[in-house]
């Protein structure tokens, strides 16, 4: 494809709560398996963008371990490949990334190697799947100088999360409020932008010199009126999971078969790192309704509209209802937990209990010691 992609994976969010003290936002656990970057990354792969970079800051150690090989999403190739950036210190520069479009401005480099004429930006922490060529075909068909992929929400639905847009007949962006206070409109930003390369690349050095360091506020935002901004709506599922309450309910959302079914039934695929781990063991007596159980894991008791990520061990008499078990937990003997998410590599003490109100969500963050010798 005549573009390159770049995953912005830095960012922290202080809505995830103690999910993000472990790990990046773009490295949170989903539907099972899978990490979220894995859906930005493998629509760029197959949408055929063979050179990616993915910038990475806050807590990366998870995530620098799960891209440890590009193999996974096929970038391991000859031309291209999947590049990780961290803040480096150089003889001119000792700033972390100071915001997107300083991430960009730090590696100039790559964007100025490179000589695909095209530029994908996605975040890390989006879960869909895109065709980035259909985004591409339409971005040069409007002559646009910049195509944003936008969602309309469903009524109801929070939208000062997001950066809110208005979108005129022919599809032109006439306004952009980065997440308001009160939002006018339902339709947002996804935060996935085509912008042609030495477009980028001249916004960025610009910023740059004005000591400008966000890509939305200080490029998007300011250039709504000069530049010719266009809108590709997205209406297949898409679902952001930068707080708790979406990371929760995006997951659940897997529970349902024609979500489950298009994400992992349908061409194309989602991909993710492979562990070599044994299927899901259902002891005498354990009871699964509507869950997903990933490989690795020992069941005992009884489990209800919940998702088990790899090797969590259920102890006897355990009732777990509508919660997210992370990695590698052990939940011990008569343990009762509802409406929660509960942290990787966590032990849960038998004979322990935690539910939350309805409509709250608990997480259960135990670092008991899982073994008395």
């Amino acid at each position: 494809m005549r573009a390159i992609g770049i995953v912005l994976a830095g960012g922290n969010s202080n809505k995830m709560s103690d999910l993000s003290n472990k790990r990046a936002i773009a490295a949170m656990p989903m539907a099972g398996s899978y990490r979220s970057i894995d859906f930005a990354l493998s629509s760029m792969s197959n949408s055929h963008i063979q050179k990616v970079a993915v910038f990475t800051q806050y807590n990366a150690k998870s995530l620098n371990e799960h891209l440890n090989s590009s193999k996974w999403w096929d970038f391991g190739r000859k031309q291209g490949g999947l590049y990780v950036f961290t803040p480096t210190i150089t003889a001119d520069n000792g700033f972390w990334y100071r915001g997107t479009a300083d991430a960009m401005a730090q590696n100039m480099s790559f964007l100025k190697n490179s000589h695909e004429p095209y530029v994908v930006i996605a975040s890390g922490d989006g879960i869909y799947k895109l065709d980035f060529n259909k985004v591409l075909e339409y971005h040069i068909e409007k002559k646009a100088d910049i195509t944003i992929v936008t969602k309309t929400l469903p009524e109801g639905e929070d939208a000062t999360r997001f950066g809110v847009v208005k979108v005129a007949s022919d599809g032109r962006i006439e306004e952009f409020e980065e997440k308001p206070v009160v939002a006018m409109q339902n339709t947002i930003s996804t935060g996935i932008y085509v912008i042609r390369r030495r477009q980028l690349i001249e916004l960025i050095e610009k910023a740059k010199q004005e000591e400008r360091h966000d890509f939305v506020k200080d490029i998007l935002v300011r250039y709504k009126g000069l530049k010719k901004i266009y809108a590709y709506n997205l209406d297949s599922y898409w679902s952001n999971i930068a707080s708790v309450d979406s990371y929760y309910r995006t997951n659940m959302d897997f529970l349902r078969p024609e979500i489950r079914d298009y994400f992992f039934r349908q061409y194309p695929d989602i991909y993710s790192k492979v562990q070599d781990l044994p299927p899901a063991k259902y002891n005498q007596g354990s009871s699964v309704k509507n869950s997903l159980v990933s490989s690795g894991c020992i069941i005992n008791g009884s489990i209800e509209n919940s998702i088990l990520f790899k090797e969590v061990y259920v102890g006897n008499n355990v009732t777990i209802k509508n919660s997210i078990i992370l990695n590698d937990v052990y939940i011990g003997d008569n343990t009762h937990i509802e409406n929660c998410i509960v942290e990787s590599r966590d032990t849960i003490r038998a004979n322990t209990t935690h539910i939350a109100e309805p409509g709250q969500i608990k997480i259960v963050v135990e670092k008991n010691e899982r073994y008395v010798i």
